[in-house]
Order: C-alpha cells, then structure tokens, then sequence
C-alpha cells in the first residue's frame, strides 16, 4: 500500500527576481531537520525535482533556477543575529539540491518571512517605520541586515518600489550584506591575489578573468572577447547549446583556478557557484519587457548565467559581485564601468536595470595594501504569494 502524503507547513514567497518554498526549521519532518539525505530528498520532492522532461509540474518548482529554490529558517543563537537562513538550489532534472551559496534575491523575503513568522523577538518588532533584521546567512557564513517596512504592526508587503525583473510594484526593502568578501574555501576577495587574471580553458581558449569572492564566488569575463555585445537576452544565449557548454566549461576551469573545486569534473556537483557573468560598456538595447534602456542611464552591461542557463535578470548574489568588483579599480567590471573609485554602479541585464553600492577602502596587508569591502547595498521587494501546507508522499524521503 503507497504511502498517504504528510503536510508541511509552509510558505510560497517571492523575494527579487525569484521565488521559493520558505519553511520554519522547527515545521520540517524530525528526519529531515539535520542536513543530510532525508532532507535533501524532502526538498526535492516538494519541489518537484528530478524532473526529466524540465518542468518541475508535480511539484512548487517553476522549472528555472529562479523558482527552483528553498529555504529554512530557524531562532539564531548567534551573538547580535535574529535568525539563521539556510538557502538550497534544487536542481531542475537531476537529484540534486546545492547548498555552497547564497540567494540574494531571496535574502529579501528573510526578514518579512521571520517576523510573520515569529522567529524575530516581538521587542524589536515596532509597529510603524522599519525593522531591522540581523539574519545569519549560514551557507557562506555572512551578516545580512534586512530593513523591513510596518504598518499597524504588520509586514508592509505592497508599494510603488519598482524592481526590473518584476511585473508588478511592491515595498521596498534594503539589504545591507555585511564583509561580503569570502574567507572560507575560496580564501581572500581575490583567491588569486589578482584583480585581472588570464584563464586558461582547455578547448575553448583565454580570457581575461576578475576572479572574486564577493556574495557569491564569480568568474567576470569581457564581453567582447566572447564574441558578445553584452546586449544579449535569454533567447540568444540559452538557444546555443553550443554556447552554454562553452560557460560550463568556463565555470569549471574557474572553478579550479579559485580553489573552489580540485578537478573540472566536480563541478557537475557544485552547479551553484561560481557563477559566470560578462561585462560591457554601457550602450542602449531594449529590455526583455520591451522596455527601452538607455546607455545614459547605466554604467555597464551585465549578463550572467545561473545554474547553465543566462538569468532573465540578475542574481542578487551576483549583483553583490558586481558592486564590490566596480568599486575596486582595475577590475574587469571597474573598467567596463569607466575605471576609477566608485561606490554605486548602475548596471544593465536583460530585464532592465540596478543600482548596487559598494564601501570599498584599502587596508594594509601582509603583503602590502590590499582592498577591503564592508559593505554592499542593494534594494529588492518581496511578498507572500501563498501559505499554508505542501504535500508529498510520506515516503518519498
């Protein structure tokens, strides 16, 4: 006899340009509240993942990296922390569910998803005005500060913020993604120890490279010397499989270049990050909305790839690398941006346009000065589209 099907409480939330199936640690199966295959395999299948045909159609997944997302959250016993977010990117149509990063544009659903949900001391909580939540980004061990708007003691979900990427305006929430700089695995903001490098990609060729750890572990390349303008929207890129397998092996020899993986073949297995991305002088094109963006108004094209495919917009780990990248000179984004200190950038992707700021200084090293960034900032929306329960089978994990 199969197995009836359990409910989970949880919530189906919209943060940026993405959206994900949000769960209360303490909500989550016992078996699946440790990390491990249990776990893994719940996700998976309130998700809808694997899915050969690439739908995700029996399950909350909306069959592309931008909706094939969850997260936990749970009470942080960390020092000066209000809660403890821990992101997972489910793979489409292989059993997988990666958790080496982070998601920016998620990390704007964290603060309203844990004060609705009571994982935020109700002192700090103020009826009116914003509240600041402290939330402990597990994956890559970082502070985020999420200011969150009330009204009547509420999350104030709606609003005239308007967020490229997104149909409809909602209320603003600025992040603040505190030493966003890795210093785990990758090691410094520069594994390298070089803000340009040249990377060499057996088979395909070499490329300048800013290799950086910054939000999220990113490989930034010269449009140009991929034979792109920089312009580029989904169908170009993700309709050349000839293309994407060129990324994938990018990905995967920077990969190995910024110790992040010891061998190109793991990175079949660390589909999350790095990401790669390419940068271009700004000039005008027109948006995937039909928008018209206008060279004036931008400091630089972006596009980047996620999960190997080129995003609809960006991701806001991404936009993160790019902040911090522009504000140090000499980088590959810094140039395409006009060179010089900076400590705000607007950049073109395919949906439109974004401001991320970055506080960059020089401090002394070991070796002598080296650049330091405090600070990224950015703004995003978010909003709960649906709560209650998922259901699975109770075997299914």
């Amino acid at each position: 006899m199969p197995a009836p099907q359990i409910k989970i409480p949880a919530t189906y939330m919209r943060g940026g340009t993405s959206k994900g199936v949000f769960f209360r640690l303490q909500d989550l199966p016992e078996r699946a509240r440790e990390p491990g295959p249990a776990r893994d395999a719940l996700l998976m299948r309130v998700i809808g993942s694997p899915d050969p045909y690439g739908k995700q159609t029996d399950g909350m997944g909306g069959a592309t990296s931008s909706t094939s997302k969850v997260v936990i959250l749970s009470k942080s016993s960390r020092p000066g922390h209000d809660v403890d977010y821990l992101f997972g990117q489910v793979a489409i149509d292989s059993a997988f569910v990666d958790w080496s990063g982070n998601c920016g544009n998620l990390s704007a659903a964290v603060g309203p998803f844990a004060i609705a949900a009571g994982l935020v001391d109700a002192s700090r909580v103020p009826a009116e005005g914003a509240c600041t939540v402290r939330i402990w980004q597990a994956n890559i061990g970082k502070t985020i500060v999420a200011h969150v708007p009330m009204a009547d003691g509420q999350v104030q979900e709606t609003g005239d913020f308007e967020l490229d990427g997104v149909t409809f305006p909602a209320a603003e929430v600025p992040l603040e993604f505190l030493d966003p700089a890795e210093e785990g695995e990758g090691g410094a903001m520069f594994p390298t120890g070089r803000v340009v490098d040249q990377l060499d990609v057996p088979g395909v060729g070499t490329f300048a490279a800013t290799l950086i750890n910054a939000g999220i572990p990113t490989i930034f390349l010269n449009a140009a010397e991929l034979g792109y303008t920089g312009t580029e929207l989904q169908p170009v890129i993700n309709g050349d499989a000839a293309a994407l397998a060129r990324f994938e092996t990018i990905r995967a020899w920077g990969a190995v270049r910024m110790g992040l993986i010891r061998d190109v073949a793991e990175a079949a297995t660390r589909q999350h990050t790095p990401k790669v991305a390419f940068v271009a002088p700004p000039q005008e094109y027109v948006a995937s909305s039909g928008k018209p963006v206008r060279a004036a108004d931008i400091d630089l094209l972006v596009r980047a790839l996620s999960m190997g495919k080129l995003h609809h917009a960006m991701m806001g780990t991404a936009a993160v690398a790019i902040g911090t990248a522009a504000a140090i000179p000499g980088t590959l984004v810094n140039m395409a941006a006009g060179g010089g200190e900076r400590s705000a950038v607007r950049f073109g992707h395919p949906s439109g346009l974004l401001r991320v700021g970055a506080e960059a200084r020089q401090v002394d090293g070991p070796a002598g000065p080296q650049w330091q960034v405090t600070k990224a900032l950015m703004s995003r929306s978010a909003r709960v589209l649906m709560e209650g329960w998922v259901r699975v089978p109770g075997d299914c994990f």
